[in-house]
């Protein structure tokens, strides 16, 4: 298996909504951002399938290796190898792949957060950075396209913080802010125990709406001029919005429940933004 099909077989396998954008690239920049995706996934698994912190700590602190690793033209694992021709042509940086693990060690020492300032900056280590990264990726001509390229990132990690209350409560992790709780009086113990109740759901409405008001934030920031070359993360925008409405709809079931779209609906949303953009 070459790096590049090892990458591939690892975006395909996730059935994430970003692997429907991706669909439509030219080969170089599909091939360079489902390297940077499986970069993202490898450091991702690391804290989810591990129980043992240090064990994850320490595998964390291999991955800041092979990063130096990439930059100093010699990587390891089959994700650097993929990565490695595309850096200097879309100009990767080296400090964003950090912040990455950066954003995925905090899994490891906090499992709560005191307001969105604080979460908003976990959300930007683990997918603000993605974002710079994809934008460079896709291909730009004005700044403002990195300035709406964080703050989709940053409006995705939050649609899937909304997506997965339930299943990371079942890890003792609550990442909405516990500002929010108390606004809304909502105990973490509700939360905890998977009680649905109408204060929980009026807290997730805030959230939801939070996240729409980032997504409308982000979409303002972009550039005309670099529309059509950014269609892969307004494939995304379209995917990740279709998602937030339907949570809605479910009203909030998030504790009982994860939701998704099929992927024939990706497939369909994707088509439709790529054609549309």
């Amino acid at each position: 298996m070459t790096p590049d099909e090892y990458c591939q077989q690892k975006a395909a396998a996730s059935g994430s909504s970003f692997y429907y954008s991706f669909l439509f690239l030219p080969p170089e920049r599909r091939r360079a951002i489902t390297a940077l995706y499986a970069f993202c996934r490898e450091v991702d698994d690391v804290v989810d399938e591990s129980s043992d912190t240090q064990l994850a700590a320490t595998k964390l602190a291999w991955w800041r290796q092979e990063v130096a690793n990439l930059f100093a033209g010699k990587p390891h694992h089959p994700v650097g190898k993929a990565l490695q021709p595309h850096l200097e042509k879309f100009s990767l940086a080296e400090k964003h792949l950090r912040e990455i693990i950066d954003g995925m060690e905090m899994d490891l020492t906090q499992t709560r957060y005191l307001d969105w300032k604080a979460l908003e900056r976990y959300c930007d280590h683990v997918a603000g950075s993605v974002g710079l990264l994809a934008a460079r990726i896709f291909g730009y001509r004005d700044a403002r396209t990195l300035e709406y390229a964080r703050s989709l990132g940053i409006a995705f990690q939050l649609t899937n913080i909304i997506r997965d209350v339930g299943e990371d409560a079942r890890k003792n992790r609550i990442y909405l802010p516990m500002e929010d709780l108390q606004k809304f009086g909502v105990p973490a113990a509700d939360i905890l125990g998977m009680r649905q109740t109408d204060a929980f759901r009026s807290l997730m409405l805030f959230q939801a709406e939070r996240a729409r008001s980032l997504y409308e934030e982000a979409l303002r920031t972009l550039p005309a001029a670099d529309r059509k070359a950014q269609r892969p993360g307004l494939i995304m925008a379209a995917i990740y919005r279709a998602l937030l409405g339907e949570i809605e709809r479910d009203g909030f079931n998030v504790l009982a429940q994860r939701t998704a779209l099929t992927p024939l609906r990706k497939f369909w949303i994707a088509w439709k933004t790529w054609v549309s953009a």
